[in-house]
């Protein structure tokens, strides 16, 4: 409708990686995708996870971080496979990565193995460097922003793309400035599901102060009286 302003919203991909190892240039890959997208800061409840054959073994100290084995990734489609699914869930939104240089490095790398443009670095805000710029000199991990915002992360006995991206995206709110007051981010009740959408709003009524009584006492009335004695021609004797 013509003189009205059409709502623009915002939207952000908060996502995170498990992979075989540090390096894709030494033959790491991915093994899982997590993403959860945000509308305007709010979850949506709209969430992708992907868990990809890396084509190779998965090393026993990776496993040891993130749980994921060759027995259970075997079965699992390749990257590209799966990769237009991933791009077209991100596609138009921008991504919040904690420590975005790791992820990144591995997404475009198998990006260009397929033969697909890579993600672009202004496309991506990077959690971890908000936070040492929030917080300099303090942890800047995951687990010691959740406990510095009360966000509880008891079920990351592992690391795991999906539920790191649902925890960060709690994170990414608080060092945003803090959610919205009587909205929370509600924890999934399955541990392999994103988060649902915020819900709580807060309803309580608001309290009011008694009105202050403004009429003046005898003692002030005669001192007022007093001051106009000694004004000329006070506004306060003039006859409305």
């Amino acid at each position: 409708m013509a003189g009205k302003r059409r709502l623009t919203l915002t939207r952000e991909i908060v996502l995170d990686t498990e992979t075989t190892g540090m390096n894709p240039d030494d033959g790491d890959r991915i093994i899982e995708i997590g993403c959860v997208e945000l509308e305007n800061h709010v979850p949506t409840g709209k969430y992708l996870q992907l868990y990809i054959n890396p084509e190779r073994k998965i090393p026993a100290e990776a496993t040891t971080i993130h749980g994921i084995t060759d027995e259970f990734i075997v079965d699992k489609p390749i990257f590209s496979q799966v990769y237009s699914e991933f791009i077209t869930f991100i596609t138009g939104a921008r991504l919040v990565i904690h420590n975005a240089e790791f992820d990144i490095k591995f997404i475009n790398w198998e990006l260009q193995n397929v033969g697909h443009p890579l993600v672009p670095w202004n496309s991506v805000t990077d959690t971890l460097m908000m936070a040492r710029k929030k917080f300099p000199g303090s942890p800047a991990n995951l687990d010691a922003l959740c406990r510095r915002f009360n966000i509880d992360n008891t079920e990351r006995t592992y690391h795991g793309a999906l539920l790191d991206s649902e925890l960060l995206a709690e994170v990414y709110l608080e060092l945003l400035g803090g959610r919205q007051h009587g909205l929370i981010l509600a924890n999934s009740d399955n541990k392999t599901n994103s988060v649902n959408n915020i819900k709580a709003i807060n309803n309580k009524k608001r309290t009011y102060k008694e009105p202050r009584p403004y009429s003046a006492n005898t003692k002030e009335l005669t001192e007022h009286k007093k001051l106009l004695e000694k004004l000329n021609n006070p506004l306060w004797n003039k006859v409305v």
